[in-house]
């Protein structure tokens, strides 16, 4: 077929991603958008089928962190639409490339409440970077094109796109358009030396990294500029792949419980630069490290989208610059001839350590602290570290080690369900790596149903489920703000070594420290995808505090 043959509008929906480069597809099928499936049918991209909307859209969020490139996820009408939303907030928050096809009544039936008639505009307008319906099959091009170029643009985030019915099955003879390539912005010769200027009058001062739009390289470049200046870099709430935790310039995360050392280093900081990130609620202490708008800091904010430069925080260099060409401009910056603040470089890294090499020992006989040292060892560098929303995540958050960049899968929403579709996503992208997910028990049976779709493809995840028979984080503040008072937290939960076997997967229960390791080792030797049912003591809330230390301090501040 040539590239102008008369097609229909879902070959030409299929022969568009084609043309941007599209390798994976993930979906739950709908009767809206029979004619892409069928297209699909005949094309080389692999289309995963998903057992929920939510998790297909994860999937596509989970390439997407790992490629840079638009993640692609279709659905259907009405309620297929609705249950992807979760999907498209963790993408909007957490400033992911995404693209949502979704199937759309006929225009002919437009308006009369046909069979699961929505207005997308007008349902995902406060999420999504755009929302469109396509009513012509010879616009597909255009729109599709301009849909990669929204999605990447700026602050990368998500686009949803509505097909009619009938336009999928119309024809044109158009061609499907050149690849997207996203237009990299570039810092000004004057910033950079501005830059240089306030980085040579400083004496205590450190980097933060955050936000999207990285690459291998550019956290390289970064690295490079951190040894030459002998600067401390700390990367943003669940951005840990932003930077070598192993390596000597590492200061931490600045996320959820922070280092108190490293907060204090900040807010005694002169210079904070922070790249590529917003600074929002979780990295900003709630918005308490700095002050607003004016932050009490000499302030260096680079980011892609000039609109976030200024919107809380206004700095006192602000740097419209996407990371990958800011990385590349610090190489250069000429570090001044005697370093003043080199000894709290290494103070920094030594408080890092001090937090992050040997977990207090919590209650109970399996100890998730050590589990996550056993796992430091154990991964190899370039594995792919995948969790949803709850305290479980702060032992993997605060205790791995990320050392290499498209390592981390982790949502700054908060979203729960998010750890085992990212997982399958990251498998289909990368096969030949290692992917664990964790979840506490709660968020695992947010999207639990989408390990069959690992089992369905063969893809050896492992998950890591740490069960303690609640929603632990809803109960830890539940405690804080009515000790004693325990309403609609707890949980009664299955077998789930069982459940993984029960899909065709491997499945252990691991109930003591010691168990861990051999059970890890054994759910890799199966080559299956598995789960590790891991039972933990409810008062491990966190690895500094206990349920009840927390509830007799709650009493005792109410008396």
């Amino acid at each position: 077929m040539t590239e102008t043959a008369m097609r229909t509008g879902g070959q030409l929906i299929v022969d568009c991603l084609k043309a941007q480069g599209v390798e994976h597809v993930f979906c739950v099928p709908g009767e809206s958008y029979l004619a892409v499936l069928d297209a699909l049918h005949d094309a080389d991209i692999n289309v995963t089928v998903c057992r929920q909307e939510g998790g297909a859209t994860m999937m596509a969020d989970a390439t997407a962190r790992l490629t840079g490139r638009p993640g692609i996820v279709m659905v259907t009408r009405g309620p297929g639409a609705t249950n992807a939303s979760p999907g498209i907030h963790i993408a909007e928050h957490d400033s992911v490339p995404l693209i949502m096809f979704v199937g759309q009544i006929e225009n002919g039936m437009r308006g009369r409440g046909a069979f699961q008639e929505m207005d997308y505009r007008a349902f995902f307008g406060s999420t999504a970077k755009w929302v469109t319906e396509i009513d012509d099959p010879a616009r597909i091009p255009e729109i599709v094109s301009r849909a990669f170029h929204v999605a990447m643009q700026g602050r990368p985030g998500p686009v949803i796109i509505a097909l009619p019915e009938d336009v999928l099955i119309e024809t044109a003879a158009v061609a499907a358009g050149p690849r997207v390539e996203a237009i990299e912005i570039w810092p000004g010769q004057t910033q950079m030396a501005e830059l240089q200027k306030r980085i040579w009058a400083a004496k205590k001062p450190i980097m933060i990294l955050g936000g999207s739009g990285w690459s291998e390289k550019a956290v390289k470049s970064v690295e490079r500029f951190a040894e030459r200046f002998e600067m401390p870099v700390v990367t943003s709430f669940r951005r840990a792949m932003l930077f070598n935790g192993d390596h000597h310039n590492y200061a931490g995360e600045l996320g959820i419980g922070p280092n108190p050392k490293l907060k204090a280093r900040i807010e005694q900081s002169d210079l904070v630069i922070l790249v590529g990130g917003r600074m929002a609620e979780m990295p900003s202490q709630s918005y308490t490290l700095f002050n607003i708008p004016a932050p009490q800091v000499d302030f260096v904010h680079v980011h892609a989208d000039p609109e976030e430069l200024g919107r809380v925080y206004h700095p006192t260099l602000g740097i419209n610059a996407t990371p990958r060409a800011f990385a590349a401009a610090l190489e250069t910056l000429q570090p001044p001839n005697t370093i003043p603040w080199a000894s709290e470089t290494k103070q920094a890294r030594e408080d890092f350590l001090g937090w992050t090499e040997q977990p207090p020992r919590g209650p109970g006989a399996l100890d998730m602290g050590q589990a996550m040292l056993w796992l430091r060892n154990y991964l190899p560098e370039d594995a792919v570290i995948c969790n949803g929303a709850g305290n479980y995540a702060i032992w993997v958050g605060r205790f791995l080690r990320f050392r290499k960049y498209a390592t981390q899968l982790a949502p700054n929403s908060g979203s729960m369900g998010f750890g085992v579709p990212a997982a399958v996503g990251a498998k289909r992208q990368f096969p030949d790596r290692m992917v664990v997910a964790f979840a506490g028990d709660g968020c695992f049976l947010m999207n639990g149903q989408e390990f069959a779709t690992a089992v369905q493809y063969d893809l050896p995840i492992i998950a890591v489920i740490v069960d303690n028979g609640m929603y632990g984080t809803i109960r830890m503040h539940q405690e804080r703000e009515y000790p004693g008072r325990v309403s609609a937290t707890k949980l009664k939960n299955p077998d789930f070594a069982a459940y993984a076997r029960a899909f065709g997967g491997h499945g252990e229960r691991v109930e003591k420290t010691e168990e861990f390791g051999p059970a890890f080792e054994r759910a890799v030797a199966s080559g299956k995808p598995a789960i590790l049912h891991c039972i933990v003591d409810p008062e491990a809330i966190t690895p500094a505090t206990t349920l009840t230390k927390l509830r007799e301090a709650s009493l005792a501040a109410k008396k």
